[in-house]
């Protein structure tokens, strides 16, 4: 079980005292605590969710995720801290819930009638589409029909099984496997290897992902958009859906849920699409200024200065004062933690930015073993500047597991795309991480890295007129 402490949200010092003011109202009245009482009397509150980017996953920083994000706020709104339970499969979800193995699921749980009574369900605080997605070169499915004779795979007891249910007393003949331990991204992936032929998705989720899996493409949609809510055990203590009825008119009214949503569904990360042509341009306009700072940092660290600016391209295209809804900022995009930790003050200024990035990176490249030599040792630590150190451990333990070489980059490289495949993540201490995501800023920066070395070796003309 993972025991997470949480960040300050927008407003939630106001979330926080309005559920202090709400708690004298919730008294149940009888002499058996209600489930309020003994969520606040044990200190904590346990989320039930699943592994996965619209979900929850353990990020560089600890717990993340656009739903844990909103289950720690809330957590925070009535006074206590928050644990985390993850389900090994969907359907246990609402096993653990029966059992008493948590207060709430929180899993881009779509409210439907069969699911009504089942659970006690919160307010709707999202809603999405389920679309049908296939590969693109493939013949794209327009209607139910187009599903009929094709291999088909939903993810077991959930929503869209129930679709494809309903919608066979019609298609006798449609038919698909229901999978029971895959998560979402398995099933991405599983398209994109051509291993299935489609599944079934919420829109938002697919939003998420549909930037790491290029290849794929939504055919149609399969139902109009459904309310996404948390699910409560059933009963007449309905305490802690009261509060998260209140929590969540709270954070609609000023903002806070948008701002958390916002952070995953609108950052649409495409630097690692750059083509060349961006990069020369950004080298003649931005670069100039920037590379005596570069040069000057790496000298002192003992680096390569065209490693760390190939990272400050990565980041930011060389913006100083680049900012994400993440809340990460300037050249080298530093988080406030990493900053305040690094006793860096102001994130914007750029040798303050670029000498906390070479710090930060240099922590990770000196827990690397030892035995690891160049190039790999930097790019096992560029991976762990990426997603956080325990996964990349998590990596080389798979590839020392599955017959690999865990000190070789070739071999880790590959095998980090597994830290989102349900299959391999569940083997690992750290459990889902983005690692396809890690692997794309390595070879970003490597691309990038490589293209300042050729430029600066053979004194390029765009090379010298910054030196003149």
């Amino acid at each position: 079980m993972h025991k997470a402490l949480t960040n300050k949200r927008p407003g939630l010092s106001r979330l926080l005292l309005a559920g202090i003011l709400i708690l004298p109202f919730l008294t149940s009245g009888h002499d058996d605590p209600t489930r309020l009482e003994q969520v606040k009397q044990r200190g904590s509150i346990t989320l039930l969710t699943r592994n996965g980017a619209s979900s929850y996953f353990i990020g560089p920083e600890g717990g993340t995720g656009p739903e844990y994000d909103l289950a720690a706020a809330y957590a925070e709104f009535i006074g206590v801290g928050i644990d985390v339970r993850v389900a090994d499969a969907f359907g246990d979800l609402g096993k653990l819930l029966d059992g008493g193995q948590g207060e709430l699921i929180a899993a881009n749980l779509t409210r439907t009638p069969s699911r009504e009574l089942k659970f006690n369900f919160g307010p709707d605080y999202d809603q999405a589409e389920t679309i049908v997605v296939y590969r693109r070169g493939k013949s794209r499915p327009r209607r139910l029909e187009d599903l009929q004779g094709i291999n088909l795979a939903v993810i077991g007891g959930s929503s869209y099984e129930d679709m494809l249910i309903k919608a066979r007393e019609n298609l006798p003949e449609l038919n698909w496997t229901s999978e029971q331990s895959m998560g979402m991204e398995d099933l991405l992936l599983a398209i994109t290897d051509g291993n299935i032929d489609a599944t079934l998705v919420d829109s938002n989720i697919f939003k998420i992902n549909q930037q790491f899996y290029p290849a794929l493409k939504a055919g149609f949609t399969l139902a109009e958009k459904q309310p996404h809510a948390w699910a409560f055990a059933q009963g007449d203590d309905d305490s802690l859906v009261q509060q998260a009825r209140s929590f969540f008119e709270l954070i609609i009214n000023d903002g806070t849920l948008a701002a958390i949503r916002g952070r995953y569904y609108e950052n649409n990360n495409d630097l690692d699409r750059v083509g060349m042509f961006q990069f020369m341009k950004q080298m003649r306009k931005r670069l100039p200024p920037l590379l005596p700072l570069f040069q000057e940092v790496a000298s002192v660290h003992n680096m390569d200065w065209r490693l760390l600016a190939a990272m400050g391209y990565q980041e930011s295209h060389w913006d100083p004062g680049a900012a994400s809804v993440t809340g990460v900022r300037g050249i080298m995009m530093l988080t406030q933690r990493t900053a305040k930790q690094l006793g860096i003050a102001d994130r914007l200024d750029p040798e303050q930015s670029i000498e906390g990035g070479a710090r930060y990176f240099l922590r990770m490249h000196h827990r690397i073993p030892a035995r690891i030599v160049e190039p790999d040792r930097s790019w096992m630590a560029l991976a762990a500047y990426n997603m956080g150190w325990g996964h990349l451990e998590d990596t080389r333990v798979l590839t020392q597991k599955q017959g690999g070489n865990p000190d070789s980059w070739h071999d880790v490289n590959q095998r980090l795309p597994q830290l989102s495949q349900e299959k391999w993540y569940q083997q690992t201490r750290y459990g889902y991480a983005r690692g396809y995501e890690a692997q794309q800023y390595v070879n970003n920066i490597r691309s990038y890295f490589e293209i300042l070395v050729w430029m600066d070796t053979r004194s390029h003309p765009m090379m010298v007129a910054m030196t003149d």
